[in-house]
């Protein structure tokens, strides 16, 4: 099985940015964290990072016919971008949509998501242990 990894704006900045939010491990070590676990789970991972919206609807469209699922974290994305909605439908790769935090705890605009609705699960608040979740959930879909 193969899995993209897919993470939006502000991602690349974990560790500085925020912390008493997103805490102080950095990007670095989510990659690594999210590496042991597809060695655990015997699936191939590849990661995508960007602050850009086109580039992130790119990285879904050039997924198709090449990965089994999709694991996303929109960041800021997530409650803006209908771009990233329709990227996902149209590919039809089932996708996991994951948020660090909880953004239905904090500001109210965050608790909107419009990708939610192309989906197959959305796991929140849970840290970086949401990625590997969403990696378990993924496999266990495919099963």
């Amino acid at each position: 099985m193969r899995i993209l990894v897919i993470n939006g704006p502000n991602i690349n900045m974990l560790g500085i940015r925020e912390p008493e939010i997103y805490g102080k491990a950095t990007y670095a070590d989510l990659v690594e964290l999210i590496k042991t676990e597809a060695e655990a789970l015997k699936v191939s991972v590849e990661f995508f990072q960007s602050n850009h919206e086109g580039a992130i609807v790119d990285a879904i469209q050039d997924a198709y016919g090449k990965v089994d699922g999709i694991v996303i974290n929109p960041a800021a994305y997530t409650h803006t971008s209908v771009a990233l909605l329709d990227a996902v439908k149209a590919v039809g790769i089932p996708t996991v949509e994951v948020h660090i935090s909880d953004p239905d705890t904090r500001d109210e605009f965050r608790r909107i998501s419009y990708i939610r609705n192309a989906c197959i699960a959305t796991i929140k608040g849970k840290g970086f242990a949401g990625y590997t979740e969403a990696m378990r959930l993924l496999v266990k879909g495919a099963e």
